[in-house]
């Protein structure tokens, strides 16, 4: 730094140079490294928080090692001098814990920097009597209300807190220190009142035991992570640093792990535990208990290596928690239905295929309808989307695999698509009213139906529907086709609640984005799209998530040029959306639209005009590859044996004209050169020709009959 050899931090603006910081670098210890990122300090002159981000952890590290080399410098030149010298005297051994010791404690602790702070923590762990005789004297201040000797035993307990020594933190949690400590932490120098913990934690605190648990170990590993917990979310919440909630936070995860650890491998607990779950006999508070204590049991096996995590997950398979968490789904305690169903999320996250493997079993079928049943089922609460979760993981395709994944799908269409269904139908009746529409829809007036099913209910049916679309489009597009599925999704859009016309939209936009041929004949067939228009003509002028929903539906028709779906929307809508034509999407719907008619036009007046332009490619690729191997010697007699060719074969098996052109007006050979300049701009039609609604039909019934022969064959 400038007139001065200290060192410090700067942090220079690289494009104009400018200083954004200048720091001196104290050999206090108020820096952290945070993550791999950031380094941050709590600045002594100006009091501020301060904190640099690096984008390179390389940087970081380097910037880290150079503030560490520069307070070793600082500390290293400070053990020369005489004022270091006597204060290391005084740590050579710590003064007597007495009631009049207590100011030269807290002053050796209080101006201690960090090589004084490791000396200051191999003192007190050596010295196996300072902690029992230091509660003995908080305890002679209590029964004395010596209010200032409390306050400076919690500053001496906080500031031993904060050296963060895990061998430390080992003594002052054991059974026999805890609760004095705690209890010293009550008198906050800096709150105007005393803090009552212990009575919180002795009188208020219930400590359950769904099953007695006879390892005196357990016991003290289950209370000590509480209090520690307690110490550190409540106690000391203001006042800890990140380092030092670290360690907390590890010596809870450490007893969490050996907790779970002992009582999985006892094969007594596990018996029991399952017994009393499976027993008429047992009460239903004590079966909400075991319930509630099975969930905490899963939830801390996070604690454990994922070895030992699913090797737990299987063990609690075999001996039958999926059995038990479908009678717990038929309860009607609301909450210990909730459990149930974070269990088995529990389970989904550790490894899917177990619940996939109990649902495919004949005991399992009824776990996947409960499922079900609960998605549908009006709780009062926000469970409805744990349901869908269960759900979209069990019929995920992309991680399913044989014949896993098609009975899981199998039995969900079979069984309980169609049940979905009925709760949308319920929910929107569908009253007819006469259509002006040159087609009939079935869909009527908006009306609000409420039949006691929640809104949000629907809305999770819509996106599990959607969901379906995308990973079974085989199964979806045969429920869609054959029982007019669509239809009854749609009447949503006579709903009343605004999102849950845009779930139907979304539902349209899903099926589309498949391209399916079969499914977007099936929607102009039966006018399909007439509802949606409808909502968005009724919505009017307000700029809305509906609106603009819909814009994008039409957006993506426009894109993907879906001519049919194009011709449908503007011949039988247009009247309706004219009004809207000075937005974009619509304007460039019908544009889009007159292209396709003029594009159409041309390629039927380029038909009458000449009629070889109406030729299949096969038939020029058949017509030059006879010409080219025809000997020019025998032109005469091959040029008149060909032209016979044409019309033979332009009648097919079914006796209709294919619609070749004749070729017997040439008389000097198979290629008419006069004619080249006329075929320059010729452009052969594509090969895909377009499937009639009558073709879509005959799929429809082979599909029904397909079906219908499967039924059959069933039949006992």
């Amino acid at each position: 730094m400038e007139r001065s050899e200290e060192l410090g931090l700067y942090v220079i603006d690289e494009e104009d140079n400018e200083t954004l910081l200048l720091h001196r670098i104290t050999p206090d210890d108020i820096y952290r490294k945070q993550e791999d990122t950031i380094i941050s300090w709590r600045d002594p002159e100006f009091s501020t928080e301060l904190a640099l981000s690096f984008q390179e952890t390389a940087g970081c590290s380097y910037i880290w090692e150079q503030i560490c080399n520069v307070q070793r410098s600082l500390h290293f030149s400070t053990l020369n001098s005489e004022a270091f010298h006597s204060m290391n005297s005084e740590l050579r051994e710590l003064p007597a814990v007495e009631l009049s010791t207590l100011p030269l404690i807290l002053k050796t602790m209080s101006e201690s920097g960090i090589a004084d702070q490791m000396r200051l923590t191999d003192l007190i762990l050596n010295d196996q009597d300072f902690f029992p005789k230091l509660m003995d004297v908080f305890r002679i201040c209590e029964d004395l209300e010596n209010i200032d000797g409390l306050h400076m035993i919690f500053k001496i307990v906080r500031g031993i807190i904060m050296l963060n020594s895990p061998q430390i933190f080992e003594k002052i949690f054991g059974d026999e220190l805890i609760m004095d400590v705690i209890g010293s932490l009550e008198y906050d120098p800096d709150i105007s009142h005393i803090q009552h913990h212990r009575n919180f934690l002795k009188e208020h605190v219930v400590f359950k035991e769904a099953i007695p648990i006879r390892d005196p170990h357990v016991l003290s590993k289950i209370h000590q992570t509480y209090r520690v917990g307690y110490l550190k979310d409540v106690v000391l919440a203001r006042i800890l640093d990140e380092g030092t909630v670290a360690n907390l936070n590890s010596i809870i995860h450490a007893n969490n792990a050996v907790v779970v650890s002992l009582l999985k491998d006892d094969s007594t607990f596990i018996q029991e535990l399952f017994a009393r779950l499976g027993s008429p006999a047992t009460s239903a508070e004590s079966k909400k208990n075991l319930v509630y204590f099975l969930h905490e049991f899963c939830s801390l096996s996070k604690s454990l290596q994922m070895v030992q995590q699913l090797r737990l997950f299987r063990d609690l398979m075999n001996e039958g928690i999926f059995d038990i968490i479908a009678d717990t789904l038929q309860s009607e305690d609301k909450k210990i239905v909730l459990t149930g169903t974070d269990i088995l999320i529990l389970f989904l996250n550790q490894d899917p295929n177990l619940l996939r493997s109990y649902v495919v079993r004949q005991e399992g079928i009824r776990l996947l309808g409960l499922l079900v049943k609960g998605m549908i089922t009006d709780f009062g609460e926000d469970m409805h989307c744990q349901f869908l979760e269960i759900l979209r993981s069990l019929l995920d395709s992309y991680t399913l695999s044989g014949a896993q994944r098609d009975n899981i799908i199998e039995i969900f269409y079979e069984k309980h698509l169609g049940q979905l269904i009925d709760v949308i139908t319920a929910s929107c009746p569908n009253e007819e009213v006469p259509s002006s529409s040159g087609k009939s829809s079935g869909f009527g007036e908006r009306v609000d139906t409420r039949n006691g099913m929640k809104p949000e209910i629907l809305s999770n049916i819509c996106e599990l529907l959607c969901f379906c679309v995308l990973h079974h489009p085989y199964r979806i597009k045969c429920n869609f086709l054959l029982d007019n599925l669509i239809e009854k999704v749609l009447t949503l859009t006579r709903r009343k609640e605004k999102y849950l016309v845009v779930a139907a939209v979304r539902f349209v936009r899903t099926i589309l984005s498949r391209h399916d041929e079969h499914l977007i004949n099936h929607f102009v067939k039966n006018n399909l799209l007439k509802p949606i228009v409808d909502a968005f003509v009724s919505n009017g002028d307000r700029y809305n998530l509906l609106n603009s929903a819909i814009l994008e539906l039409f957006e993506f028709i426009r894109k993907e040029n879906l001519k049919s779906l194009l011709k449908y929307i503007v011949d039988s809508f247009w009247n309706e959306l004219v009004k809207f034509e000075h937005l974009t999407s619509i304007q460039s719907l019908k544009v889009k639209y007159e292209q396709c008619l003029e594009q159409c036009g041309a390629k039927s007046t380029g038909d009458i005009l000449d009629p070889r332009k109406r030729n299949d490619e096969r038939a020029l690729e058949k017509e030059e590859e006879d010409y080219f191997n025809e000997d020019s010697d025998e032109e005469d007699t091959a040029s008149a044996s060909h032209t016979q060719k044409p019309h033979a074969q332009s009648v097919s098996s079914n006796g209709v004209a294919a619609g070749y052109p004749s070729l017997s007006p040439r008389s000097s050979g198979l290629v008419d050169y006069d004619d080249d300049e006329d075929d320059e701009d010729y452009r052969p039609p594509p090969k895909k020709q377009q499937e009639t609604p009558e073709a879509d039909e005959g799929n429809i019934e082979s599909l029904g009959m397909k079906r219908k022969l499967l039924s059959k064959d069933k039949e006992p």
